[in-house]
């Protein structure tokens, strides 16, 4: 109750995140549904579908965690545990909330899902879409309830972890003034990465397109199950590595002799690295991949992609994107205090805007080239 009640009086941006949530949530369980579909007219080769869902389920888990990290009816205070609103409480609060609003974007889906069917007005659909849904035979109870539970479940579960290391290190005294210690992921992160991309050249060269891939929810031309195992491998390398190169990136704006501008952005990247490093890797692993599915199918009469398909790259790449959006609002959030202590001692704002195009630029000029050298390395095997 408590949670709905917050929920109600939060702050119209906050409630239009949690209705992104609601959005991700309805999309990935419709995108369930229609596999579980197209599964009771096809039994073979259903499991490998269901399983490509996993990635925008991913996507949507990592969504909803960043929302309920964000959620100011959830930030821990100085004073909350006084009135019964401690860390313990604060993560159960947060973890309801993510409860809630996945719950009701699973409902969305089965209320689409069932009015497409037309278990409710009538059939609209014919050919593949009456196949994806399956029209024509009852729905297994057991099943629907459980790829729509599957959302919440993950999301609640997610959350609850996040906001439990969360609200226990804001809790702690203030933090030193000492640089922040460099990530350790960086050269797990690489090595992940450069192991991905040479399994994806191995297996490429082992017979891509030999009919072994795992097939997508609707058509896909693609090549063998390892290459696509590579670039699986590559991606998590890349979301590893982020917060790394995001510190590396504030280390080299404090390179030879940087004025306040630079030493400013340079240090202000350094505590953020783990704050928004991950969400920039898993948006950089996105892209490589975008980029490097158009350079080898490129223009072609018809689409090698399917509806589904279609679905389910629209939901990964919205809901990394919102991702960084969320942490880059997290991260702001976090430094009101230096940020009030430096208008304190004189900084104008133009000194703060400046450092803040500092800051962007000098992350576009690490992780664009990086991507594109990512997609273009995962892109030559597949197109040779």
């Amino acid at each position: 109750m408590l949670a709905l009640r917050l929920g109600r009086g939060a702050h119209p941006l906050a409630l239009l995140r949690r209705l992104l949530v609601v959005a991700a949530s309805a999309g990935v369980g419709f995108l369930l549904l229609c596999t579980l579909g197209w599964a009771m007219n096809h039994p073979v080769g259903s499991l490998p579908r269901l399983l490509w869902c996993l990635i925008p389920l991913a996507a949507t888990v990592q969504f909803a965690v960043a929302v309920a990290r964000t959620d100011p009816g959830t930030r821990p205070r100085t004073g909350l545990s006084a009135v019964g609103l401690g860390p313990a409480r604060l993560t159960t609060l947060a973890a309801t909330s993510t409860a809630v609003s996945c719950t009701a974007g699973s409902a969305v889906a089965l209320l689409v899902f069932m009015y497409l069917r037309r278990d409710l007005t009538g059939t609209l659909f014919a050919g593949q879409a009456a196949d994806l849904l399956a029209r024509n035979q009852p729905l297994p109870l057991a099943a629907v309830l459980t790829l729509l539970a599957l959302v919440p479940t993950f999301a609640t579960a997610a959350t609850g972890l996040v906001m439990r290391q969360h609200t226990r290190r804001t809790a702690r005294p203030p933090e030193s003034t000492d640089p922040a210690p460099a990530p350790t992921g960086l050269p797990w992160g690489v090595a992940l990465t450069t192991a991905g991309l040479a399994i994806e050249t191995y297996a490429s060269r082992g017979g891509g397109g030999s009919g072994s891939t795992p097939p997508l929810p609707g058509r896909f031309d693609g090549s063998s199950a390892g290459v696509l195992a590579g670039w699986s491998l590559t991606a998590v390398g890349l979301a590893l590595a982020g917060p790394g190169i995001t510190y590396l990136c504030g280390r080299l704006l404090q390179t030879m002799r940087p004025g306040a501008i630079r030493l400013l952005a340079g240090r202000t990247l350094m505590a953020e690295a783990r704050g928004i490093g991950r969400p920039l890797g898993v948006v950089c692993a996105v892209l490589s991949g975008v980029f490097a599915a158009n350079s080898l199918y490129g223009p072609r009469d018809e689409p090698p992609f399917g509806p589904l398909t279609s679905l389910g790259a629209a939901l990964v790449i919205g809901c990394t994107a919102a991702t960084l959006l969320t942490a880059a609002v997290e991260t702001r959030h976090a430094r009101l205090p230096t940020t009030t202590t430096l208008h304190h001692l004189g900084a104008h704002a133009g000194l703060l805007r400046t450092a803040a195009a500092v800051r962007a630029t000098a992350i576009l000029a690490i992780f664009a080239p990086l991507t594109w050298m990512v997609a273009a390395l995962a892109a030559v095997p597949l197109t040779t």
